[in-house]
């Protein structure tokens, strides 16, 4: 969970209630409408700005810990999963069943899937099979009403909505159907750091914005860039800026060492670069984990370490002048070392294929790549260090604004940010009002979103900081 929400002066629950079964749900679902009390629905916690279980008026939070089953059938490459259920689970329990059979989710195996599906969901995976999202074939959901229904009879609408949209809006999940995807018997993983204050890297960081969208889609190519002790000699332990690329290759090393050679020669990839390993065992990897490790990690849903954080995400349109960049960067030295992170995760491939309607997520062609800024640190009791934190990810952000996408300034759902926009005290709003961050999100998807959910809740019964309005008679 993020530790940011966890002082003591932020309003705490009336009950919390961790169901064993879907008769619990229901009946707390009545409670709550008897007594006026709100639900936030807790599958992973990882809400970054903590919807999944805070609240300013009086509520429940329903904690899906215990509703984590994952049934896996090799022989229809699908899997029921319940939605207090981990990424992590759902990964264990593919590999138990299967060596070649994989899903496109996250990296962070302690995220619950129940909102990380309904949000989109990306990850390695996705330039070749598209997001988590898309990759589900069935829901159940309880509605405000006590009914349960699934696709053949929630309709159309609502199984679109659940998709991206954001499923806190409109009910509580209880499962999901997915459709598991085909993996090599070994894949690559490539790892190159580099020092960004050379200018040969800053270049190489420039040339991959135009590039890295135009891969095949067995590959994969992300940057991450933080400021800490530099190994480059003649700099050993001095502060620096570090650019590391990871690379993921659906397939061996002496078929990605060519590809690389050709397309983007400028990394200077080399055979020392690469590891061959398992689909199960990157997750690992990527995870901190020795990939000899027993796959029972993944079962852990406590993070090691105790982190606050606050994410935001841009969408990348055309490239960002290289001397823009290079000032961006030089930002990760106003907060502790190794406490800020930017990410660039390349688009294209199969996310250029699907249409921006296809589901809620509308962020398909026409992306270079998603930039990300995350800052990660440990509470000490400070109020001034998470102000600092928040403060730094907010001009960041600022900084950005003339180089990133536009009218609307686009977001992802599940990196929340109420700072670009919010529902009344209560969650109620207008339209006008929630289009301000709904347009942001989901573009010209909002609208239908408001259409199923006037349908679905008409009530407005589920409803938070930033949950879809209901039309106004």
């Amino acid at each position: 969970m993020n530790f940011r929400f966890t002082y003591s002066s932020l309003q705490k629950p009336s009950i919390i209630v961790t169901p064993f079964s879907v008769f619990q749900i229901k009946a707390t679902l009545k409670c709550s409408k008897k007594y006026g009390l709100q639900i936030r629905t807790r599958s992973g916690g990882h809400d970054s700005d903590g919807l999944s279980y805070i609240s300013d008026v009086p509520y429940i939070v329903i904690d899906m810990r215990n509703l984590r089953k994952v049934k896996v059938n090799v022989d229809t490459k699908t899997a029921w999963v319940e939605a207090g259920a981990t990424i992590g689970e759902v990964y264990y329990n593919i590999a138990k069943k299967s060596p070649v059979l994989g899903f496109p989710a996250g990296l962070c195996y302690t995220v619950g899937v129940g909102g990380h599906f309904s949000g989109g969901g990306y990850g390695i995976l996705m330039r070749k099979y598209g997001l988590g999202g898309d990759n589900v074939v069935d829901v159940r959901i309880l509605l405000a009403n006590g009914k349960i229904v699934d696709r053949k009879y929630m309709g159309g609408n609502l199984f679109w909505a659940l998709r991206g949209g954001g499923a806190a809006s409109f009910g509580i999940v209880l499962s999901w159907k997915i459709k598991l995807v085909d993996m090599p018997s070994s894949l690559t993983i490539a790892t190159v750091q580099m020092d960004y204050e050379l200018d040969s890297t800053k270049k190489i960081v420039h040339q991959w914005q135009t590039k890295a969208d135009k891969f095949s889609k067995d590959f994969l190519l992300f940057v991450r860039i933080l400021a800490g002790n530099s190994t480059t000699p003649g700099m050993i332990n001095k502060p620096s800026l570090q650019a590391t690329f990871f690379g993921v290759y659906l397939g061996e090393i002496d078929k990605l060492l060519p590809l690389v050679k050709k397309s983007f020669p400028e990394l200077g990839l080399t055979r020392k670069d690469c590891t061959e390993m398992s689909w199960i065992q990157s997750i690992l990897l990527f995870n901190g984990f020795p990939t000899n490790s027993s796959l029972d990690v993944l079962l852990n849903r406590t993070q090691s370490v105790m982190f606050s954080f606050k994410a935001k995400a841009d969408y990348v349109k055309e490239e960002i002048p290289k001397d823009v960049f290079e000032k961006l960067a030089k930002r990760l030295y106003q907060v502790e070392l190794g406490t800020a992170v930017l990410q660039l995760f390349p688009y294209g491939g199969r996310m250029d294929e699907i249409p921006e309607s296809e589901t809620p997520f509308p962020h398909r062609v026409g992306n270079l790549y998603e930039l990300t800024y995350l800052t990660r640190w440990v509470e000490k009791g400070n109020d001034s260090d998470t102000e600092n934190y928040l403060e730094w990810t907010k001009s960041a952000y600022s900084y950005m604004t003339p180089y990133v996408s536009k009218n609307p300034r686009e977001a992802y759902l599940n990196y929340r940010d109420l700072d670009i926009g919010r529902n009344n005290y209560n969650g109620s709003a207008t339209y006008e009002q929630a289009s301000v961050w709904g347009s942001k999100y989901y573009k010209d998807n909002f609208k239908r979103l408001v259409y199923v959910k006037t349908n679905v809740d008409p009530t407005n019964f589920f409803r938070n900081e930033q949950s879809i309005p209901v039309y106004s008679s």
